[in-house]
């Protein structure tokens, strides 16, 4: 038996959760299991999103197992990848800015088979940073308490090789485009010319 990838539609919210004595929607669920958006799991799909509203291509629906984050009308493929200094839990002091960046083997999702070779997948990173440092006002959704940085992936492999992560200080030495949220298209586009 061959059962092949489930294609899925954008969802409103309104779709309702079948029980016959609970009535409840779609985005009930949502408002339960993605709130925390400062915490490291759902900001990272909130920075995804972000990337996505900058670069003109929100209107896709996200395939969290894709060998790669988001892809441009022109082909460019991008990693979305995020960091803060304030965290949900309790914390002694800010959070150091690191980003994750290990090579790996593409999956096909419609195939269900895996790359030969290991590699970065994307031909840019955005680096996301939640740069806001105050607990009272933090809001993730305001793009003004976001910095983002863009980077070719060819320069990431070329001065870091098969390293796993990457700080924001390597980020900034490696002349990372920085940039606010209006710029991060042009950004892109910029840092795969590099």
């Amino acid at each position: 038996m061959t059962l092949e990838a489930i294609e899925f539609t954008r969802k409103t919210g309104l779709e309702e959760i079948v029980s016959q004595s609970k009535k409840r929607n779609l985005i009930d669920f949502w408002q339960w299991a993605y709130s925390d958006i400062i915490g490291n799991t759902e900001r990272g799909n909130l920075a995804e999103y972000l990337v996505a509203l900058a670069c003109g291509v929100d209107n896709k629906t996200r395939i969290s197992w894709d060998a790669y984050d988001l892809e441009l009308e022109n082909g460019t493929k991008i990693e979305v990848k995020s960091s803060a200094y304030l965290q949900s839990w309790k914390q002694k002091d800010y959070s150091k800015p690191i980003f994750n960046i290990p090579k790996t083997f593409a999956w096909d999702y419609k195939e269900n088979i895996y790359d030969k070779e290991r590699k970065r997948q994307a031909d840019v990173y955005v680096f996301a940073l939640l740069a806001h440092k105050d607990q009272e006002t933090i809001n993730p959704l305001n793009t003004n308490q976001w910095e983002f940085y863009v980077i070719s992936t060819r320069t990431i492999d070329n001065n870091v090789g098969e390293s796993k992560q990457i700080t924001l200080e390597k980020i900034i030495k490696l002349k990372a485009i920085k940039c606010c949220f209006d710029d991060v298209l042009e950004s892109i586009m910029n840092a795969n010319k590099m």
